[in-house]
């Protein structure tokens, strides 16, 4: 998956963030195969398990039948059609999502090889904090930070500069009865 190209900023800021607000103690649904990432959580000391690969636009069966408390979706949502069915369908009270976003000097990832090796979707952050209130979450904590690639150009010159990633933690809004 990484062969040339291993995101070590990006992981050791997202597992730093998932530390910062998930207890090792308490089960982690990572939405997606297991890849890299799942392994440093796992390494890392969390009980992690992914879903099978099913597609989740399409069911959420996974998810709905979750017994833990927190989800993670780390690259994920922007391959969906709708990621609100996927975050409307978890029972668990925190989610830690991360997205790509949306670039001004660069269109949406796009593998015309593999179906599911495409962006849907690359985010702008009141984007993916909409879909979130609307499914019934609120962003407790935020950060958006920048992905350079050690490629020689003007796009990847401004990927020094230019925050690439929005990651986000999440609790579930309680319904009023």
């Amino acid at each position: 998956m990484y062969e040339h190209n291993f995101p070590h900023k990006r992981f050791n800021i997202t597992l730093e963030f998932l530390e910062k607000h998930i207890s090792k103690d308490q089960s982690i649904l990572d939405l997606g195969v297991e890849n890299p990432f799942s392994k440093i959580m796992k390494d890392a000391g969390y009980d992690v398990q992914n879903t099978s690969g099913t597609d989740l636009d399409d069911d959420v069966s996974e998810i709905e039948n979750f017994n833990g408390n927190v989800v993670t979706a780390f690259e994920i949502f922007e391959h969906l059609v709708s990621p609100y069915t996927s975050l409307k369908a978890i029972s668990g009270n925190k989610v830690v999502i991360s997205v790509p976003l949306k670039l001004w000097f660069t269109s949406a990832y796009r593998n015309k090889n593999d179906i599911r090796d495409q962006h849907y979707h690359e985010f702008e952050p009141w984007q993916l904090d909409y879909v979130l209130e609307k499914a019934g979450w609120k962003v407790m904590d935020s950060i958006k930070f920048t992905n350079p690639v050690k490629k020689l150009g003007i796009r990847p010159l401004l990927r020094y500069f230019t925050n690439r990633y929005y990651l986000v933690y999440c609790e579930k809004i309680s319904s009023k009865t």
